[in-house]
């Protein structure tokens, strides 16, 4: 599922003229805004794993933020990414994909979906974070593209 949605996801990319992708649209997010955000998401899933996997306290879904306050980290997000590229946001993503695949890899089912993810705090198992992570914001990502390029 995450190599059929991300391959899906670039194919798309790939029709987005570069003019396009830094074009803002009503919400005042861009192509580059989403495509940055996906790559940064995996970064975080993957640091959540890691914190809570070593005993550390896992901060959801970032230090200084709460899960209702998701628009203002998302803004401040794309405040911080304002300067990233259209190809560099691209390359992020590329390789966040490919950390993701790895520690997939790395990992049986039994340890993606035996159980609770360590320092999570609800019953959703690694695998589930992986899948909000990767294949099911590679989704969203998609649609949203393509309605971009519909206009």
């Amino acid at each position: 599922m995450t190599v059929k949605e991300f391959e899906r996801l670039d194919a798309v990319l790939g029709k987005v003229p570069p003019e396009l992708a830094i074009t803002k649209d009503d919400e005042d997010t861009s192509i580059k805004d989403v495509v940055a955000h996906r790559a940064h998401w995996i970064d975080l899933f993957l640091g959540w794993y890691t914190d809570g996997h070593a005993g550390r306290e896992v901060h959801f879904p970032a230090p200084g933020y709460k899960w209702n306050e998701l628009k203002r980290y998302n803004v401040d997000l794309r405040a911080r990414q304002a300067d990233l590229g259209w190809e560099p946001a691209r390359r992020e993503l590329a390789s966040a994909y490919a950390r993701l695949l790895d520690f997939i890899d790395q990992h049986d089912q039994d340890e993606l979906y035996g159980g609770p993810m360590a320092g999570a705090r609800n019953d959703w198992t690694p695998g589930r974070w992986a899948e909000a992570a990767g294949p099911s914001h590679y989704r969203s990502a998609t649609k949203y593209v393509r309605a971009r390029l519909r206009g």
